[in-house]
């Protein structure tokens, strides 16, 4: 009842595909009646609940489809492939996106680790790399309706949204994915923060010695224990989320030169190489995939993660 009931909030508010702003600044609602293949993307730190439909996201080759029953945990800014295959007009997706605030959600991780003794234990698996799927439970429903109802009110939404974000992403760090959402915004998660510095930093040179040197690891350990997070070596991940960062730009407008240089290529023509070996085609040929709808793929309305 209560996850009809968040339906009907969206049905109510968004009347074309895309992304909605809902006043609470992070949370979006978002619409897609087109079915999209896989297509790269950066998920941002997230997480996106679907009410209606399907989503589908690869990381390094794994498949992760979700829809009402499972939300998908992203703590970490990834590169992925997404894409909606099952939407359509007579099966719309309905969604929204919820934009994990770093200082809230570290906030909340370290005073549950501090509690530990009265929180009890998460069923999430320690095993989970970059992203992970979560149970969609009676807290998470709740708590997400809670905060949906105030977004007719700009008032309610001024007073209220932070008490409800922070309701919602507590949680989120309760679920299934809750253990290892807290290892990402635990304040000891350098491999965290190692990929904070360069998803903010795309267009600076790196190296995987400034990015162990960054984590405070030496290079070995480092190169291990962030293969152990992500599934991807230090370098794959950074060039995955250039690359992945440029393909949204090239779907959002921006030429291809632009883009390249905006994520720190320094030469198109190696840009140009390394995007074709990565996604099979060029960026020209990307770029005018955008131009003609009769070939649909995720366009700016869905860059975020939604």
């Amino acid at each position: 009842m209560t996850k009809l009931q968040i339906r009907h909030l969206i049905e109510e508010r968004i009347f074309e595909d895309g992304l909605m702003e809902t006043g609470v600044k992070g949370v979006q609602i978002f619409r897609a009646t087109q079915s999209v293949p896989c297509a790269p993307v950066v998920y941002e730190p997230s997480v996106i609940a679907i009410v209606s439909g399907s989503k589908e996201a690869i990381l390094d080759g794994q498949n992760y489809v979700y829809d009402n029953s499972r939300y998908l945990c992203c703590p970490m800014a990834m590169p992925v492939r997404a894409g909606t295959p099952a939407a359509s007009p007579d099966n719309p997706l309905y969604g929204i996106y919820i934009s994990l605030d770093q200082r809230m959600m570290t906030e909340l991780a370290v005073e549950m680790d501090r509690v530990g003794g009265v929180i009890g234990s998460s069923k999430s698996n320690p095993a989970a790399q970059g992203i992970d799927l979560a149970y969609w439970d009676a807290a998470f429903s709740d708590a997400l309706l809670r905060l949906l109802k105030l977004c007719s009110s700009p008032s309610d939404i001024a007073i209220l949204g932070q008490a409800r974000l922070r309701e919602l992403y507590y949680t989120i760090l309760k679920g299934e994915a809750g253990y290892f959402a807290r290892q990402a915004f635990s304040v000891g998660n350098a491999i965290a923060r190692s990929i904070s510095h360069v998803s903010s930093n795309l267009r600076e040179p790196v190296s995987i010695d400034d990015m162990a040197a960054h984590a405070g690891m030496s290079r070995a350990v480092f190169h291990r224990k962030f293969k152990d997070v992500t599934t991807m070596s230090p370098i794959q991940f950074v060039k995955s989320m250039r690359l992945g960062s440029a393909a949204t730009k090239i779907a959002a407008g921006m030429t291809v030169n632009e883009a390249a240089m905006d994520v720190g290529y320094v030469s198109t023509s190696q840009f140009s190489r390394e995007f074709k070996r990565m996604y099979g085609q060029s960026p020209r040929q990307w770029c005018n995939i955008q131009q003609h709808p009769e070939k649909p793929v995720p366009g700016p309305q869905i860059a975020q993660g939604a």
